[in-house]
């Protein structure tokens, strides 16, 4: 879908530019993107490498674990379908580490794994679990503590305050975060009011009984 959507955006204007008579405008703005690309990626190396070299050393120093017991009893609450000790929940908490110091590139990794491994918790393959909707909605909305990724790229395009966007930026994803967890059990519990219900307990409770009273006439018969 987002191919498509990016040869459909690239396609529209070069047929605009033609039409108009502005091709070396539009040749000049893509070897200009692609330069501005490379140089915003080379930027954020260093950054990223950075981060990724602390979250080791934070592995090596079981500061991860110690995060993990920190952010656990919200991962139960969050997935409360996911069973204590499931190797998903090992990404979950992974994935949610690296978010909250704005490492995208690092979160996306372990986000995959943890829906391999919510994947195989899934009785209908065909349908993505609640479980695995919210991951997503965390993912898409995830609160950052540190935004990394936003701050090399002020960095690259020399801002006077790379940093000054901290503050902005943990107030708008602790918003967002709350809505995508509000939303999501919301949904949560639409889809438990949806389901349809079991045999109700008159019926099997009739079917004993007519069992039983298979067997009255023998006992009248008895007595």
């Amino acid at each position: 879908m987002l191919n498509g959507i990016w040869l459909g955006m690239i396609l529209i204007g070069f047929v605009f530019a033609a039409v108009n008579g502005r091709m070396n405008e539009f040749t000049a703005a893509v070897f200009d993107g692609a330069k501005s690309g490379v140089t915003v990626s080379f930027g954020l190396i260093s950054v990223l490498v950075f981060w990724l070299g602390i979250m080791r050393i934070a592995e090596d120093a079981d500061l991860l674990k110690k995060i993990s017991r920190v952010l656990g009893p919200v991962v139960s609450f969050l997935f409360p379908d996911v069973p204590k000790g499931h190797p998903a929940i090992g990404y979950i908490l992974s994935n949610m580490s690296a978010n909250l110091l704005g490492l995208g590139n690092a979160a996306t990794p372990m986000g995959i794994k943890a829906m391999q491994e919510l994947q195989t918790l899934n009785p209908d393959k065909e349908t993505a679990t609640p479980a695995m909707c919210t991951l997503l909605a965390l993912n898409t909305a995830s609160i950052t503590l540190i935004p990394a990724t936003l701050i090399a790229i002020r960095l690259n395009y020399g801002s006077a305050d790379p940093a000054a966007i901290v503050g902005t930026t943990l107030a708008a994803t602790a918003v967002a975060t709350l809505a995508a967890i509000a939303a999501d059990r919301l949904c949560r519990r639409l889809t438990l009011l949806r389901r349809p219900p079991g045999p109700p307990p008159a019926i099997r409770s009739g079917t004993a009984a007519a069992k039983g009273s298979a067997t009255l006439p023998h006992s009248s018969v008895k007595g």
